[in-house]
């Protein structure tokens, strides 16, 4: 019984030691879910539209919109720079013009509000801020049970395109 007892203590602890081993080091990479989408809009923002675009959209509530605007849309022969929404402009003055956005399952609304009235806008400004203005819509899957923090820089277009695997060429 002396003998038993001390193999039988030893194979006792040996499988505490075992089921308590912790080798967490190996990090899982989960596969980019690839379907993200995005869409290229345009319209001139006048006072009979509310300054405002809407389209149709269909995602799941847990998705997330980024709304992108052409800070070039009017200069010919030019590439497209895209530029986050939300965003203000200062124009002279001390006036404040802001492109902004609203979202839900079925809809995206672009607008633009200001501390003035912009119908008083020059000529030339709403040529830059209002006539033919384009935006690209890009559409993310979003999972929040997986992700607490974006896994790519929103503010970069590029990057978003890049980690999406999206044709930045056109948007459909």
């Amino acid at each position: 019984m002396k003998k038993i007892f001390p193999i039988f203590i030893f194979a006792l602890l040996s499988i505490f030691v075992v089921s308590c081993d912790n080798n967490d080091d190996v990090v899982v990479q989960e596969p980019v879910n690839n379907t993200a989408r995005m869409r290229d809009v345009s319209g001139t923002l006048t006072a009979a539209n509310t300054y405002s675009i809407n389209t149709g959209i269909n995602i799941l509530s847990t998705d997330v919109v980024l709304v992108y605007r052409n800070y070039n849309s009017n200069l010919a022969g030019s590439s497209p720079v895209w530029q986050l929404l939300p965003k203000t402009y200062y124009l002279s003055g001390g006036r404040e013009l802001d492109f902004n956005f609203l979202f839900d399952q079925s809809n995206v609304e672009i607008f633009s509000e200001a501390n003035f009235d912009q119908a008083t806008m020059s000529a030339a400004e709403a040529a830059e801020y209002k006539t033919n203005q384009s935006f690209r819509i890009v559409l993310v899957p979003a999972d929040p049970a997986k992700h607490s923090s974006p896994p790519v820089d929103y503010q970069d277009y590029n990057a978003v395109v890049k980690y999406y695997n999206l044709d930045g060429s056109k948007g459909k």
